[in-house]
């Protein structure tokens, strides 16, 4: 019978594997790590290229309860595998999408006045009313109320005047994956400031790097993203504590040989040192993988793996093409049909990210659709 990856890819460029066995192992660590407190997931960005519909139902399995994503229609998807979860929406309360909330029991992330005075005009004929979550900004100066609104806002929920059920207040970090930082030092004591004047409520303060640096600022909620899906927490040379969540490989199209002076890919900003064997991917930034990866004479580019070799990128990214040198690896592993490892074993998403002068974030929420993908229970 043919291998799996290998038909697969045939048929779509590329084959995706995404292991929801280490999807649960790194939920379960997280928890752990930040119980006695709640571990929601952030699955925002199709859950970081993985797929909602994929990782959702997965942790929904393991107990979690409390989702957040940046827009309505990725709330609507969670809905679906998770019909009593509390699903939270961070981008702000757009207008003209109230009704929204309504009809499907969403949680609005309040951070503006006007948010504020539209949501507290539209619960005042509303029944069942979900529960919004306040967020004050401490720091980030991107979204939020400004955290000295604080007391003017606890005064009105106290007051029950504010006409609808808090959930959650929350803030967001800067930098928490620096250790030893400043900023995030500050953002800890004025998020601290503040929380006493909701000590009724339930709070949320910490990312994925937050429950490994700031273990004294759980609080209630704890909102775990890049990590789940293999992402180190931490930028330092500790070894990731994150299993893999996922594996991207791509067949070989073409092999050839060129020649000393010879130029590849467009625009020819690569040229052979010698005489190398060239091997043409079929993958490209179509499918997500990003041009910063290319290699030209003046700088180094990504690598992949073939037949367990690493093998730089020449050349330019194409849109559905990669050329590798891959003048080192074993003969029998560079062949027409042939896999090579995109993402996996030693090029795991921080590396792919660093060697293409970008971040593994970037890596994983650019993740095409063109890739058939393989789900490992």
């Amino acid at each position: 019978m043919a291998d799996i990856n290998r038909t697969s890819s045939y048929h779509s460029g590329g084959v995706l594997t995404i292991d929801r066995c280490a999807l649960r192992a790194n939920y379960n660590l997280l928890a752990k790590k930040s119980y006695p407190s709640k571990t929601a997931a952030v699955v925002k960005a199709d859950a970081y290229g993985l797929g909602i519909e994929t990782v959702v139902p997965a942790l929904y399995a393991e107990g979690c309860r409390h989702f957040f994503v940046a827009h309505i229609s990725e709330a609507l998807v969670v809905r679906k595998h998770a019909a009593d979860a509390d699903v939270y929406v961070l981008n702000g309360l757009l207008p003209d999408t109230i009704e929204v909330y309504f009809n499907h029991q969403l949680s609005p992330v309040l951070g503006s006045h006007e948010e504020l005075s539209d949501w507290q005009q539209a619960t005042k004929s509303k029944g069942q009313i979900p529960g919004a979550a306040l967020h004050f900004d401490t720091g980030m100066n991107r979204l939020g109320f400004d955290f000295q609104d604080a007391s003017a806002l606890a005064a009105l929920i106290y007051s029950n005047k504010i006409g609808f059920p808090v959930s959650l207040v929350m803030s967001h970090f800067v930098e928490s994956e620096i250790k030893h930082s400043a900023v995030t030092q500050k953002q800890v004591e004025r998020f601290a400031e503040i929380r006493p004047l909701f000590d009724k409520i339930p709070a949320s303060l910490c990312n994925s790097s937050g429950i490994f640096q700031c273990a004294d600022s759980h609080y209630d909620l704890v909102r775990s993203g890049y990590a789940l899906y293999g992402g180190h927490p931490l930028w330092s040379t500790t070894d990731n504590p994150m299993q893999p969540v996922i594996r991207l490989e791509a067949p070989i199209v073409q092999t050839r040989w060129i020649k000393t002076g010879e130029s590849v890919g467009y625009g020819g900003f690569w040229h052979a040192k010698k005489p190398s064997r060239l091997a043409i991917l079929s993958i490209g930034y179509a499918d997500g993988y990003p041009r910063g990866a290319q290699g030209t004479d003046e700088m180094a580019g990504g690598r992949v793996l073939i037949g367990g070799s690493l093998c730089p990128i020449i050349g330019r990214i194409s849109m559905d093409l990669v050329i590798v040198d891959a003048s080192d690896a074993p003969e029998h592993a560079v062949k027409r049909g042939a896999m090579a490892v995109i993402i996996g074993n030693e090029l795991g998403i921080d590396a792919v990210g660093d060697n293409a002068s970008t971040i593994g974030y970037d890596i994983l929420v650019s993740l095409g659709r063109r890739y058939a993908r393989r789900i490992i229970d």
